[in-house]
């Protein structure tokens, strides 16, 4: 769900010959026998010895699963009506949530393209924190504060905070053992300290699965590890990779940014309207929002799932049963839950659920129904 547009992003390698960041938690992933991949200027954990993709991805869908995502961006916007002003920059209405609650959003140009996608945390009407996509951080902090009215302040606070996620069914049970809090609303977080520092414990994830996000101040973040992992152990828990991440977030067909989403995708095209406040009377690229929800896109983003055993990747094109090219594959793997393969993929909006496509797959066309995402079914908005 969370992105970069026009650079590399979390699931995209970053660039030959740059310098790649560390996690705070980098010593520890070396330990447990790590394989790392650059993702968005970052070395990141792409699987783990002894276990790989699929066992990682089963062990969230069935168990729990900790994963380091602290390449993700951190902003905090603060002063007098930061709420206000944020509200008048993101497309989500911030109004229709409170203090202690969090919004996934989207940051538009002013042609309607995303920049990012992004989840904001309300602090309170003095104060948001952000969580944007890896490279496009710095982006995201510069168009704040070319807007910003005198006395609201935007601070990049990208390697000031570490950002573990716990997810899976058993997500409750590890972090009640590690003494955290849990069983607060989807999308809702608690504020505490563990290890001497504060600690953010929301109601968030990217897997589909229940669980939770911890933003922690990056030098208290192996303690928090270590916390999780000893919590973790009765409970079956794994360590897991971005390779997991990015097969469990398209099995519930979460847009990640720079394929599903950028800046020249629009939320209307993603079908992301619910991230939109239409009612809002302002927000980045609501004018060409607006003209283009009336108007209807020229292309929406659907679900695809394989018939037999093609599997799809992204630029693949697919076809009507005519053979008629109608559009390109966006997101696609193997599904380790389905044992098929699925996909995203930007398509001609006279096509439906149910409809029979060709991907064209190693010079063979292969057959796929579009299907509505989530592929498939989990429990993360479970009180």
């Amino acid at each position: 769900m969370r992105a970069d547009g026009g650079q590399a992003d979390e699931g995209s390698p970053a660039t030959a010959g740059t310098e790649l960041r560390r996690s705070p938690l980098h010593d520890r992933h070396v330990r447990a026998g790590a394989k790392f991949a650059p993702f968005g200027g970052w070395s990141m954990p792409l699987e783990y010895a002894g276990a790989g993709v699929l066992a990682e991805h089963a062990a969230v869908r069935t168990a729990v699963g900790l994963f380091d995502v602290s390449h993700l961006g951190k902003a905090r916007v603060a002063g007098p009506g930061a709420a206000a002003f944020v509200n008048r920059c993101l497309t989500a209405d911030l109004d229709r949530i409170g203090p202690g609650q969090a919004q996934y959003t989207l940051i538009c140009d002013d042609a309607g393209g995303v920049v990012d996608d992004l989840i904001a945390y309300l602090v309170g009407p003095e104060e948001v924190f952000l969580i944007p996509n890896a490279a496009n951080g710095a982006q995201v902090v510069a168009m704040l504060r070319a807007a910003a009215p005198e006395g609201v302040e935007i601070t990049d606070e990208h390697d000031a905070h570490a950002v573990l996620a716990v997810q899976g069914p058993r997500a409750d049970e590890v972090l009640r053992d590690a003494g955290l809090p849990v069983g607060h609303a989807y999308m809702s977080f608690a504020v505490v300290e563990h290890a001497g520092a504060p600690l953010i414990v929301c109601r968030t994830g990217y897997t589909g699965e229940r669980g939770y996000e911890l933003v922690t101040p990056s030098a208290a973040a192996p303690a928090v590890w270590d916390a999780v992992v000893a919590a973790g152990e009765p409970h079956g828990l794994q360590l897991a990779g971005l390779g997991a991440r990015d097969t469990l977030r398209t099995e519930m067909g979460y847009p990640l940014h720079g394929q599903d989403l950028s800046p020249v995708i629009t939320p209307v095209q993603a079908r992301l309207g619910w991230a939109v406040g239409w009612k809002k009377p302002e927000f980045f690229g609501a004018a060409a929002l607006r003209a283009e929800k009336e108007a209807g896109p020229s292309r929406v983003l659907r679900g695809l799932r394989a018939v037999g055993r093609g599997i799809p990747r992204p630029g693949m094109v697919v076809r009507d049963t005519e053979g008629a090219a109608v559009g390109l594959v966006t997101s696609g793997t193997f599904s380790p839950t389905l044992k098929t393969g699925i996909a995203l993929a930007l398509l001609d909006p006279r096509l439906a659920d149910g409809d029979a496509v060709t991907v064209d797959v190693r010079q063979r066309r292969e057959q796929f129904l579009l299907t509505r995402p989530p592929f498939v079914a989990t429990g993360v908005r479970e009180p």
